[in-house]
């Protein structure tokens, strides 16, 4: 959906994790973090403690003092990232952990979570070593590059159903091509926002581009030919060359996925932000606002934030039983909730969004926020 999030990199950068919690709306003074690096984001600063701190596993303890929702970011010098926290609302706190080579970064924060953010220079120093995994950790993170490939190889083909139609302007093939070919993105989403190039090109809302880009010529992707087929209800010569231009960025994102350095905990942190993905966009009803297909997109984020909770859980079994079997338990909660909006059971055919009641909304947003909870904590659970 946007041009960000999470902590997976590319194999020659650094090995990142995030472990992050946003806390209830209560104010802090950002003090007695012991080793912390603090973090205090405003409208129109982004104070950070110290400059230069050691490698390793770097705790940061983000507190937003400002009027407007944040982000915060650690990137590298040519915006790629290490790894982030988004949607940290004015007078709460949320806390990053991630494990970070030494070399040059730039922490930023971004109020209203829109444009470059306000940046400050940092120096990590030190040693290189990664975390050392057990064979469990290792074999999750080879599974789950295997299905993160697969999931992006499987996109093309169905990408190219919806573009043929749109270049052959018939707009009902279109529609009917369109949601399909958006879940392996979904489902994979945070190692393609990893990128931060690609996002924007393929999968940003017009209230999503940057200040000072024209819609007519900077707006490009899935979104862009959303609106074109169910709002303008037509196919010009513009959008054709947008469905070729969507093939190409595509095509760019599957090169790149096979690059990402992926760990346990970015894959724990990973699922967390795919239930972030739910509930900033697709409960409300934001991210398909033309289309209404958003529970395809909603149950591709689940189906993608379970397969890296069902390959961690090895692992975590042993650490933390009883998150597991919280997680477990809720998982199949929201799971049967979106069930009743199912065709059946084999098909991606879900209720038209905008026939979704207010009553029900709320239960689908009260399921994702039960299960975001405990997935807050499987990174930590992974590494104890």
């Amino acid at each position: 959906m946007r041009a960000v999030r999470l902590p997976v990199v590319t194999a020659a950068a650094t090995v990142a994790a995030l472990t992050a919690v946003t806390g209830c709306a209560e104010k802090s003074d950002a003090k007695g973090d012991g080793d912390a690096v603090r973090v205090v984001a405003k409208d129109d600063s982004c104070e950070v403690s110290t400059k230069e701190f050691p490698a390793g596993h770097v705790k940061l303890a983000v507190e937003n003092r400002g009027s407007k929702v944040t982000e915060v970011y650690v990137l590298y010098p040519d915006d790629r990232i290490v790894t982030e926290r988004e949607n940290i609302g004015p007078g709460t706190k949320a806390t990053i952990t991630a494990e970070v080579k030494a070399g040059e970064y730039e922490i930023a924060c971004k109020p209203g979570m829109t444009g470059d953010g306000i940046r400050q220079k940092v120096t990590v120093t030190g040693g290189a070593a990664a975390a050392k995994r057990s064979p469990e950790m290792d074999a999750a993170v080879a599974a789950y590059r295997q299905y993160v490939q697969a999931q992006a190889d499987g996109t093309l083909p169905k990408v190219k159903v919806f573009t043929d139609a749109v270049r052959a302007g018939d707009v009902e093939a279109a529609k009917k091509a369109y949601a399909d070919s958006r879940i392996g993105w979904e489902r994979t989403e945070p190692v393609a926002e990893s990128f931060g190039d690609i996002d924007p090109k393929v999968d940003v809302r017009e209230d999503g581009l940057e200040e000072g880009q024209d819609p007519a010529k900077d707006w490009t992707g899935w979104h862009r030919l959303e609106k074109a087929l169910w709002q303008d209800k037509k196919i010009g010569d513009r959008e054709k060359q947008l469905a070729d231009t969507l093939d190409k960025d595509l095509a760019d994102w599957v090169k790149r996925v096979g690059r990402a350095d992926i760990t346990p905990t970015s894959m724990a942190n990973g699922a967390k932000e795919l239930l972030d993905e739910v509930a900033t966009g697709k409960v409300t009803g934001e991210e398909e606002r033309y289309s209404h297909t958003d529970l395809v997109d909603f149950k591709a984020n689940v189906e993608g934030a379970q397969k890296s909770f069902e390959l961690l859980k090895p692992v975590a079994s042993k650490n933390d039983p009883a998150l597991v079997a919280e997680l477990d338990k809720q998982f199949a909660a929201l799971n049967t909730l979106l069930d009743k909006y199912r065709a059946d059971r084999a098909s991606y055919v879900f209720t038209s969004y905008d026939k979704v009641g207010k009553a029900e909304r709320k239960e689908l947003s009260d399921g994702v926020n039960a299960l975001a909870e405990p997935l807050s904590k499987l990174a930590a659970a992974v590494v104890k």
